[in-house]
């Protein structure tokens, strides 16, 4: 009978934690096509200008000097970026100002979307391994419930110390019945929470009522 009580609870870690890892595996897929189509092709181009340049001993102009100097300047900028999604460098020292890296890209690419941050200016230190955790399941949670459409989304985000646990709480206000209705997806919201409480030992739940989504993070 214990066994027998035991299995779905087994079942269910077991597809939270194969959700969570295919997700982390689909974003290193993407970030090493970035970088196969992206920088290695700059980084090529780059290379050749300087072989070429050495070849026909060329004096360049100002105005060549300066393109080449754009082009490393830009490689250098996506460079930054890279290691930034990767492994944030203000992680281990600012998480707050590490939450605001990550939320910098969403509001580049979707400025229908309005966030409103309450974010303390210090916060406790922790180790950057629980503080990465966190900061993908936020980026998990924007990518499964904000859905792809031209239509004002506000969300409002907020870190909190509540003795010694962190919490995060963000509300997603979506403006119409319908985009509600389509987003999110309920058992992704599930496996995210058990992902969550899995990796950090910590307590994740969510409400959704009234054209919003309120979930917390707790740790």
């Amino acid at each position: 009978m214990t066994l027998v009580r035991f299995l779905p609870a087994y079942h269910r870690i077991q597809q939270a934690l194969q959700w969570w890892y295919s997700r982390q595996s689909m974003k290193l897929f993407l970030e090493a096509e970035k970088i196969r189509d992206d920088l290695l092709q700059e980084a090529f181009s780059i290379r050749r200008n300087l072989d070429l340049m050495v070849v026909d001993n060329l004096n360049l102009s100002r105005d060549q000097t300066q393109d080449y100097l754009k082009q490393i300047d830009q490689f250098h900028c996506s460079l930054v970026q890279l290691s930034n999604r990767l492994f944030p460098e203000s992680l281990q020292d600012n998480f707050p100002l590490a939450i605001e890296c990550l939320l910098e890209p969403w509001l580049v690419a979707n400025p229908h979307l309005h966030f409103h941050l309450d974010l303390p200016v210090n916060w406790r230190h922790e180790s950057a391994a629980h503080s990465l955790i966190v900061l993908s399941a936020l980026d998990e949670l924007l990518t499964i419930s904000l859905p792809h459409i031209l239509m004002r989304i506000t969300i409002y985000i907020s870190l909190k110390q509540q003795k010694n646990f962190g919490q995060l709480n963000i509300q997603i206000h979506y403006p119409d019945v319908t985009t509600f209705i389509c987003h999110p997806s309920l058992p992704e919201l599930d496996y995210l929470c058990e992902s969550f409480q899995i990796l950090t030992s910590g307590r994740c739940f969510y409400r959704i009522n009234n054209r919003q989504v309120i979930l917390y993070f707790c740790w």
